[in-house]
């Protein structure tokens, strides 16, 4: 019992050096052995120990922040059923936002930002991480509200939205880190990015080119 105590509190600790130095440096920046040496531990494997290797931290990272967020948008679901684009990217913005609540929620936004790209939305193939969950499901009912939208120009927005939501997140969080005093209040900022990405969701398309 003492040992799988102090494995579950080393797995931790190598988690959250992780999530402070990923989202500080960057995904690709930061290194192992700092991850290591910032969580105090003298093993040089311990990340592949407990976690498979680098991407299988990253993903307890990401599958951590996931669930979180999952939990902050399961009472918002039930009441959706009939919502427009900006109530369904209200209630998304709203579990998202969660996360500024917390030093590490913080860290967690500046990192899920830079790993957007790999949600799955274009293909709909969603993320291990994002199968099966609400999150999923209000992506899905997203795209059905705007299905007047051609499919291609569909998916790609949807996508887009998703990671201007990720990137704003993220903007917010650092500043929160660093103790840089944000231009507006937080729910003027909320409002202000459901508004605009509820917009960019649904502006008319292009002409189609007759070249």
């Amino acid at each position: 019992m003492a040992r799988t105590s102090a494995g579950h509190e080393t797995r931790e600790k190598l988690l959250r050096a992780a999530e402070e130095l990923f989202a500080a440096r960057g995904v690709e920046a930061a290194l192992t052995r700092d991850i290591t040496r910032l969580a105090g531990q003298s093993n040089p494997s311990a990340v592949q120990y407990h976690f498979g290797s680098r991407e299988g931290l990253l993903d307890a990272i990401m599958a951590g922040r996931q669930e979180r967020t999952e939990q902050a948008l399961a009472p918002l679901l039930p009441g959706l059923g009939s919502a427009d684009p900006a109530g369904l990217l209200g209630a998304l913005v709203a579990a998202e936002a969660t996360e500024l609540r917390s030093e590490r929620g913080r860290h967690c936004l500046r990192i899920s930002a830079q790993v957007s790209h790999s949600s799955g939305v274009r293909t709909r193939t969603p993320h291990p991480t994002l199968a099966g969950g609400g999150y999923w499901r209000l992506i899905e009912l997203i795209e059905d509200r705007i299905r007047s939208v051609p499919e291609p120009i569909r998916l790609e927005r949807i996508d887009l939205v998703l990671t201007l939501i990720g990137a704003a997140l993220a903007d917010r969080a650092r500043q929160y880190l660093t103790g840089t005093t944000p231009l507006t209040d937080e729910e003027t900022f909320l409002a202000d990015l459901v508004t605009m990405s509820a917009a960019m969701l649904c502006a008319p398309t292009p002409p189609r080119s007759t070249s």
